[in-house]
């Protein structure tokens, strides 16, 4: 009996020993920790998970366990961590792409709240193709996500027995909660400058077919427009999709090309409009070069409005008027109603969180050219 006790304090020595030691041991664990600055796991577990039971804790004691962990490259145990908490403490992020725009903006938000909660994130660019819009989810679960945020892209179709949160998808689907813009307030925004500056003869660039968002902003356009008694003339609709979006590799890309194609057809059948109003800013910053190959200034002859504000709106030349989405905004709410979602199944939330848009004027609109 004296032998088996004798060894076990001498294992327990030598678990101490390597930390005080100048050897490091391959992994330290939560128990070797908590043994070399003489604390409770419990209390080293709440420091290191941020845990608000851990405020109690005495600074100086919170800093003695951040320092020791620095100092021997403490990881937790993942996989013991998850089985406590039943989760993995990671979300699946489906896009149908990874390019400048609105998923930057969007991801920006994104990030900073999950960072914020420590949660993992798996980005998947689907590329509008229905096939990897099926598939990526079920292998995503099958990599045990908590939960889903989509951005730009629909849910119909998607089955996952998680909580999902979509950002612009506008799906009326059980037990999803979507963020959307306010589209006719946007609307009306845009439309009201253009009229203020005399602006009667407008062309609009409809989005792609593919985009949840296109259609709701299509509508909310044609709406207040009737309003405000503005005729649009169906030849001076045009969309990006059946004119050219871009196409890379196979891929699709929101490049300035999506506008440019659009607007150089329509001005080698007309010239008849004062201003445009595009789908989004990539697209608007293609059709003012496509105006300007043309011949025409920007805003002398046509005035040139956006929508999103991505980060580029302020730099081209001319700088773009455009419609503010809160992008980064609509990307940390959708991330902490997902976060609330998975920390609450049986709560009930709101299907539909609506943010607001706001106008930003810059040099490419002006007082009609009469």
């Amino acid at each position: 009996m004296a032998s088996k006790k004798s060894a076990k304090a001498g294992g327990a020595a030598k678990g101490t020993s390597a930390l005080n030691g100048t050897g490091k041991p391959a992994h330290v664990n939560l128990r070797m920790l908590a043994d070399h600055l003489g604390l409770s796991q419990t209390t080293v577990s709440l420091v290191l998970n941020n845990s608000p039971s851990g405020n109690s804790i005495p600074p100086e004691t919170r800093e003695r366990v951040r320092e020791a962990a620095r100092k021997f490259n403490y990881r937790p145990n993942y996989f013991a961590r998850s089985l406590r908490q039943s989760r993995s403490m990671s979300v699946g992020v489906l896009a149908p792409d990874l390019s400048e725009g609105y998923f930057t903006r969007v991801m920006s938000g994104v990030v900073e709240e999950l960072t914020a909660a420590h949660y993992f994130y798996f980005t998947a660019c689907h590329d509008w193709n229905k096939e990897l819009i099926e598939q990526y989810p079920r292998m995503l679960v099958e990599r045990a996500v908590d939960g889903f945020l989509l951005l730009n892209t629909p849910v119909e179709g998607i089955q996952v027995p998680v909580p999902v949160v979509a950002i612009s998808a506008h799906s009326a689907v059980p037990n999803v909660t979507n963020i959307v813009l306010d589209h006719e307030s946007g609307a009306r925004q845009a439309l009201e400058h253009l009229w203020k500056l005399g602006h009667r003869s407008i062309a609009f660039m409809r989005g792609p077919r593919a985009i949840p968002d296109s259609e709701f902003r299509w509508e909310s356009i044609q709406k207040v427009a009737r309003t405000m008694g503005l005729k649009i003339n169906p030849a001076h609709v045009i969309r990006m999709d059946s004119e050219g979006w871009s196409m890379k590799a196979g891929k699709h890309t929101m490049a300035p090309e999506i506008g440019y194609r659009p607007m150089k057809a329509l001005l080698e059948k007309s010239h008849d409009f004062t201003a445009v109003f595009c789908f989004n800013d990539i697209a608007a910053i293609g059709a003012i070069r496509a105006l300007k190959d043309a011949g025409l200034g920007v805003p002398e002859d046509v005035s040139v409005v956006g929508f999103d504000d991505i980060q580029s709106a302020a730099f081209t030349t001319p700088s773009l008027t455009t419609v503010r989405q809160p992008l980064t905004e609509m990307g940390r709410r959708g991330a902490q109603v997902l976060l609330e979602r998975i920390a609450q199944r049986e709560r009930e939330f709101a299907v539909e969180i609506v943010m607001a848009p706001e106008l930003i004027v810059r040099e490419s609109t002006a007082p009609a050219k009469r």
